[in-house]
């Protein structure tokens, strides 16, 4: 199985184009924390029916990754924001001939990292 987060993204991104029944079976057994045997119950089904679904959703929602890769591409963009927020450390009060000109940058700062704040929630 994969790690909790990589199924966590997976359900971020792509559970809106699952059906109520798979988004349901998803929603219980990985965000509920509800067992196979719990759900069958829940559903009336079978504990079998209920790991399948699972599976299939899981193949599923790695299928649209592999179409539409806009995990790939949220991971990339973070990194990238990261890199950006790293390079905003290195810059130093003794960088800047006044004061004026250090409160302006760190005004610049402070937008920046809210801007890249928003971006990633």
């Amino acid at each position: 199985m994969k790690e909790i987060a990589e199924t966590a993204l997976l359900y971020d991104f792509y559970g809106p184009l699952l059906t109520a029944k798979q988004g349901k079976i998803w929603d219980l057994y990985y965000q509920q924390d509800y067992s196979l045997s719990e759900i069958a119950d829940t559903e009336g089904i079978s504990r079998q029916a209920v790991h399948d679904l699972l599976k299939r959703t899981e193949k599923i929602l790695e299928d649209y990754e592999l179409k539409l890769k806009l995990i790939s591409r949220f991971i990339l963009e973070k990194e990238k924001f990261l890199r950006i927020e790293s390079l905003l450390e290195e810059v130093h009060q003794e960088d800047f001939a006044s004061e004026a000109a250090w409160r302006r940058q760190q005004d610049l700062q402070t937008r920046i990292r809210e801007i890249i704040s928003d971006t990633l929630e």
